[in-house]
C-alpha cells in the first residue's frame, strides 16, 4: 500500500497537457486500487497519469529536454543561462554526472512504467459504467505502448538502463531491486516485439475527437521504425569505442560487431509503417496555389501548424504543448516577445538555393555579400513578407535584403527570421542592430542575428495574449519517408523507391528533384545518395527534435558540435557587411565555442543513482 500511495501521489502532482477532455486529469490521492479501478473516471485518470510522460516537442525539446539546442539547429540566448537554461552549459561541455537535467528520464519514466504495469494488472470491464471488454483491451494496449515508448526514450538518452518487466514488489530481494543495466540490443529487441504485438491490438485511428492523441497502431509502428533506424546506425552497430564496456555481470552492453541485418530490419519497419499509414489515410500535407500548383511556403508552414483533423501527415502528436513560451521566446523583443530563441548559422547555411543546390555547390548561384536591389516574388499565397498587401502578392524578400538570404528555398523563409525581414504582425522590418528595438545588447535579443521562425505561429501576440492552437508533432509521415530512404540506401542502393520518396519531400518543398531527367539534379552512387538524404533531413526536419539524434547515431558529433559557432555580429550597429568594420552587422562572427567529445553521445547516469545502486556502471568515458 505504501508503494501505491507513492505512485498516486506522484501522478497527482502532474496535470497532463494533452487532450482537453481526457488527458488533463489526475486521480485523487491515497485511493485503494479497488476504488480506482471500480470507477471509470478514476481509471481513466490513472491512464492519463501514465500518458503524462510523453515529451513536449515545443518547450520540452527547446528548454527542458533540450534536444534542439544540443544539436546544431537551435541557439537560445546564452544570457538565459542565468535564468535556468542549463542546456547552455551542456552546449559548452560544462556538465558532469552530478549536473541536473530537468526531465531526469532515469527516475521519472520508470515511475510511469510502473504505473502502467499496475494499470494493466487491474483495469477491468465495468458494465454499470459502460466500460466494455473492447475498451479495456484498448486501454491495456495503450499502457503497453507507453511502457515500450518510455523504454525507448530512456535508451535513446542513456543507451543502456536497468530493464524490468512487470512490477517489482517492495519486498523483493536486493538483487531484484538493485539491477544493473541491460544490454542495448536486448532492450531494443523487446521493444520491437512489443510494439509489433500492440500494433495488432490498437486501431489505426479513433473516430471520437476526444481520443485524439491516444495510442494507435500507427504510433506503435512509427516509434518502432525510428528506433530500429537508430539501432542500425554507426553509434550502436559495431561501434568499437564501446568494446569492453560491460555491466555488473560482465555482459557487453553494446554490440561491437557490425550487423548489416539491422539495416534490413530498419528498412522493413519503415516500409511497414509507410504502408500502414497510407492505408489509414495518412498523406503529406499540401496547400495549393490558384493555378493548381503546390504552394511550398504554405505547405511547409502549415504542415506544422494545422490540427490533426485536417493534417493527415501527423502520425503521433501530443495534443497539448507549451507553445506559448516557445512562441514568446522566438518573437522579437520589440514586438512583446523575449526575442532570443534563435537558430544557428550552420542551419542557415544548410538550406538549399531556389534551384535545389546547396550553397557550397559552384552552380548554386549563391551570393553572400551585398544587398538586393529589388524585392523577390514567388508563386505563393504566403503573406508574411507583405504578401497581404495589394500589388505585393507572392513577395518573399524585400529590397535591401542581405544577399545571403535571397533566392533561397521556401523552407528557409518559413524557418529563419533574419535582420530586416518583414514582420507582418507589427507592419515593419525586424530591427536586430545593437541598440534597436529588437537587438542587443540585452540577453533578450538574437545572440547571432537570427530568430527561430519554424513552428512559431505568425499570429501569436504576446502583448494581447493571442496564442493559436497547434498540436505538438512528435512523428510525421515526412520523417517516415526520409527514414525509409536512408535505410533502403544502406540495404539496396539504387532502388528506385529511394529517389521516389526523397523527391516527394523536395517536390513539396518547391525545389528540383533528383534524377537524370530534364530539370533534375543527378546523383551518383550510394555515398552521394547518403549525403543527399542527410542534407534533406537537416533541412526538412529542422527544429523538430530529430537532429540531435541524427548527429549522435551517425557519429558526427565531434566534427559537427566541437567547434566555434557563428552568426551575424550581435554588437553590430550598422547595416554593413564590411569585415573590417567592427560595427558591421552582416559579417560572420563567433558567438559561442561549443564542446563535444565521445562521452557526450549519451547522457551520463545520474551520480545520485549510482550512489544508491552499486550495480550500476557509469556511461562510457564519463568517469575519465
Amino acid at each position: 500500500m505504501r508503494i501505491l500511495k507513492y505512485i498516486l501521489a506522484v501522478i497527482s502532482m502532474f496535470s497532463l497537457v494533452a487532450c482537453e477532455n481526457y488527458l488533463d486529469k489526475a486521480p485523487e490521492d491515497l485511493l485503494t486500487l479497488e476504488m480506482v479501478f471500480n470507477d471509470k473516471t478514476r481509471t481513466e485518470d490513472w491512464l492519463a497519469g501514465v500518458y503524462n510522460g510523453i515529451p513536449d516537442p515545443y518547450w520540452g525539446f527547446t528548454r527542458d529536454i533540450g534536444y534542439d539546442p544540443l544539436s546544431d539547429d537551435m541557439n537560445p540566448s546564452t544570457g538565459w543561462e542565468q535564468f535556468g537554461w542549463t542546456v547552455i552549459a551542456k552546449q559548452t561541455g560544462n556538465w558532469n554526472p552530478t549536473s541536473s537535467w530537468g526531465p531526469n528520464y532515469w527516475s521519472t519514466l520508470p515511475q510511469r512504467i510502473r504505473s502502467a504495469y499496475i494499470f494493466i494488472d487491474n483495469v477491468k470491464p465495468n458494465a454499470a459504467q459502460k466500460v466494455t471488454e473492447q475498451e479495456v483491451e484498448y486501454m491495456r494496449g495503450e499502457a503497453r505502448f507507453l511502457i515500450a515508448y518510455y523504454y525507448w526514450l530512456m535508451i535513446e538518452a542513456y543507451g543502456v538502463v536497468p530493464f524490468n518487466l512487470g512490477v517489482v514488489p517492495s519486498d523483493a530481494s536486493q538483487e531484484e531491486l538493485m539491477k544493473g543495466q541491460t544490454p542495448f540490443d536486448e532492450i531494443v529487441n523487446w521493444i520491437d516485439q512489443e510494439l509489433k504485438e500492440v500494433a495488432e491490438i490498437l486501431p489505426p485511428k479513433y473516430s471520437e475527437a476526444t481520443k485524439y492523441g491516444r495510442a494507435t497502431s500507427i504510433m506503435c509502428l512509427a516509434v518502432r521504425a525510428r528506433m530500429l533506424l537508430f539501432a542500425a546506425s554507426p553509434l550502436v552497430n559495431g561501434n568499437q569505442d564501446y568494446a569492453g564496456f560491460v555491466n555488473n555481470n560482465g555482459e557487453e552492453l553494446f554490440n561491437k560487431t557490425y550487423d548489416p541485418q539491422k539495416w534490413v530490419k530498419a528498412k522493413d519497419a519503415c516500409q511497414e509503417l509507410i504502408e500502414a499509414a497510407h492505408d489509414a489515410g495518412h498523406e503529406l500535407y499540401y496547400e495549393y496555389n490558384e493555378d493548381g500548383s503546390i504552394d511550398p511556403f504554405l505547405s511547409y508552414q502549415n504542415m506544422i501548424l494545422e490540427k490533426g483533423d485536417v493534417n493527415k501527415e501527423i502520425l503521433f502528436a501530443r495534443p497539448g504543448s507549451n507553445t506559448w513560451e516557445y512562441d514568446r521566446h522566438s518573437q522579437p523583443r520589440g514586438t512583446g516577445g523575449n526575442g532570443g530563441l534563435g537558430i544557428t548559422q550552420s542551419l542557415v547555411d544548410a538550406f538549399f538555393m531556389e534551384n535545389g543546390l546547396p550553397i557550397d555547390d559552384p552552380n548554386s548561384g549563391y551570393i553572400e555579400k551585398g544587398f538586393s536591389e529589388e524585392p523577390e516574388f514567388r508563386n505563393t499565397n504566403w503573406i508574411e513578407s507583405q504578401g497581404d498587401q495589394e500589388g505585393k502578392e507572392g513577395q518573399v524578400t524585400l529590397e535591401g535584403t542581405y544577399n545571403m538570404y535571397c533566392n533561397r528555398e521556401p523552407r528557409f523563409y518559413i524557418s529563419v527570421l533574419y535582420n530586416r525581414a518583414w514582420y507582418r504582425r507589427e507592419g515593419r522590418r525586424t530591427l536586430f542592430l545593437s541598440g534597436e528595438a529588437d537587438g542587443g545588447p540585452t540577453h533578450d535579443a538574437p545572440q547571432n542575428g537570427y530568430l527561430l521562425r519554424k513552428k512559431t505561429h505568425p499570429d501569436h501576440d504576446p502583448r494581447n495574449g493571442t496564442n493559436p492552437y497547434r498540436p505538438g508533432i512528435l512523428y510525421r509521415l515526412g520523417e517516415a519517408y526520409l527514414n525509409y530512404c536512408e535505410a533502403l540506401n544502406e540495404v539496396d542502393p539504387g532502388n528506385p523507391d529511394i529517389l521516389y520518396y526523397l523527391n516527394l519531400i523536395r517536390e513539396r518543398a518547391g525545389i528540383p528533384t533528383y534524377g537524370t531527367g530534364a530539370g533534375q539534379i543527378p546523383l551518383s552512387g550510394q555515398d552521394d545518395v547518403r549525403e543527399a538524404i542527410r542534407r534533406e533531413r537537416r533541412v526538412e526536419l529542422n527544429n523538430e527534435g530529430t537532429r540531435w539524434n541524427d548527429i549522435r547515431r551517425w557519429k558526427i558529433g565531434e566534427e559537427t558540435l566541437n567547434r566555434d559557432f557563428y552568426g551575424m555580429n550581435y554588437l553590430g550597429s550598422e547595416l554593413s557587411d564590411d569585415v573590417n568594420n567592427p560595427n558591421a552587422f552582416f559579417k560572420r562572427t563567433t558567438y559561442q565555442r561549443r564542446r563535444f567529445s565521445k562521452k557526450n553521445y549519451w547522457f551520463p547516469v545520474p551520480q545520485g543513482e549510482i550512489d544508491k545502486n552499486p550495480n550500476l556502471v557509469q556511461n562510457p568515458f564519463w568517469s575519465e
